[in-house]
């Protein structure tokens, strides 16, 4: 898939997937996520007592993941390819599966897993699932994200001429 090719709602097609680059988890994230949501957490911030936890060490916030996640999926030609039509992000489900531990090595694994068309014909809702996966290639989170996206103009178009024919 080309990243400068725009894709519609139309363009879809469950089980379309891409899979992100990779990044490590550095100490550096970790820190500087509790100081930008203030969640110290001594899980994420106290070496001394996460390493008595049932972790062993401190781990990366859950939504530091599912941040990092996002960045990932963002860099795929697949989302790039729908910044023209896409609306917007309607939520976010996240489901925390394994702990995140600095050093890790994450990339993402996104699939459309349902297509709705809307009910004025203009737009619709994908989900996309992204599955975090370290590089033991253990999944760590599921995240299912419903995303608003235009058809395109003539998938518009074939909509009203059918809607005009009742």
């Amino acid at each position: 898939m080309s990243a400068h090719s725009a894709l519609y709602l139309d363009d879809l097609h469950v089980g379309m997937s891409e899979s992100s680059p990779a990044r490590t988890v550095t100490e550096a994230d970790v820190v500087m996520f509790a100081a930008l949501s203030g969640d110290f957490n001594w899980l994420h911030t106290d070496a001394h007592r996460a390493a008595q936890s049932e972790f062993g060490e401190r781990i990366a916030h859950g939504l530091l993941g599912t941040s990092i996640a996002s960045g990932l999926f963002t860099r795929t030609a697949f989302s790039q390819s729908l910044q023209d039509s896409l609306v917007a992000m309607l939520g976010v489900d996240c489901k925390f599966e394994r702990p995140i531990h600095i050093g890790d090595t994450l990339h993402v694994e996104a699939q459309i897993v349902s297509i709705r068309p809307g009910a004025d014909g203009k737009r619709g809702i994908a989900t996309i699932e992204r599955r975090v996966i370290n590089q033991h290639g253990e999944r760590v989170q599921l995240l299912t994200t419903p995303m608003l996206i235009r058809r395109s103009i003539a998938g518009t178009q074939e909509v009203t001429a059918h809607d005009d024919s009742h």
